[in-house]
């Protein structure tokens, strides 16, 4: 038999944020790889299924290990959560697969990513034009990543920030306020979520100007208005342009 593999994106976490295909791609597969906590995380959900896992930074080597399972004839769900297709294992499966010759059939299974999530928590922050920017400097360099800061601040765009901060990174994310500091003004709503869709989810709503770094670790999410983003009732609205109310 020909062997599918399917990039599988979960969401943040829960079935209740899983799309209908991705529940029932993952129910369905042969055998269910990915990082090690994204499998822990949908193992309750479908006990049943065969998984294999790595740890981080091998993320390489989970992708071909799938490859491989699918070469032999298996239906295989590499899983990843938020959006397989942003930040996650989509591009490197079609990479590998191409090098290594896989006559396999390939799919791409959307799910609801961070900034998603991390939004509805906040209210509508992301109702125009927006850039979604990871600090992480492992595999980009950290001047092209402050470069795309300063280019989304010059853009007057939505500035949401994935990988904010980890233990060896703590001031990527002063070094990006800084940035957006000279195009929008100190009072810039500034959304801060952590664990978003998850358990023991925490969010605040502050100010680019009063943001405080230490609200920030590697699970948060924070989401940096334009310039007509405003507050209210402890809720970030971003205006799309439509006329409310009477003329």
């Amino acid at each position: 038999m020909r062997g599918r593999l399917h990039v599988v994106g979960f969401g943040p976490g829960g079935k209740e944020h899983m799309t209908f295909k991705a529940a029932e791609v993952i129910q369905n597969a042969d055998v269910v790889t990915g990082y090690t906590a994204y499998v822990n995380m949908v193992k309750p959900y479908f006990p049943d299924k065969e998984y294999k896992a790595t740890g981080m930074m091998r993320e390489v080597e989970r992708c071909r290990m799938a490859i491989e399972d699918a070469m032999s004839g298996k239906d295989v769900a590499m899983i990843s959560s938020g959006d397989s297709g942003i930040y996650g294992m989509a591009g490197i499966i079609y990479q590998l697969a191409e090098e290594m010759g896989a006559d396999i059939d390939i799919d791409t299974v959307p799910g609801m990513t961070a900034a998603s999530t991390a939004a509805s928590v906040l209210g509508a922050p992301l109702m125009h034009d927006l850039a979604i920017i990871s600090l992480s400097d492992l595999m980009t360099p950290l001047d092209l990543i402050m470069k795309r800061v300063d280019c989304a601040g010059q853009g007057d765009m939505i500035v949401c920030l994935y990988n904010p901060k980890s233990k060896t990174r703590t001031t990527y994310l002063d070094q990006a306020r800084n940035i957006l500091l000279k195009y929008r003004s100190p009072d810039t709503p500034v959304g801060i979520v952590r664990d978003a869709g998850r358990e023991g989810e925490w969010s605040k709503v502050t100010t680019l100007g009063g943001m405080d770094p230490d609200d920030v670790d590697m699970f948060t999410i924070v989401i940096i208005g334009n310039s007509q983003t405003y507050e209210s009732n402890g809720r970030m609205i971003t205006p799309r342009g439509y006329k409310v109310g009477g003329e």
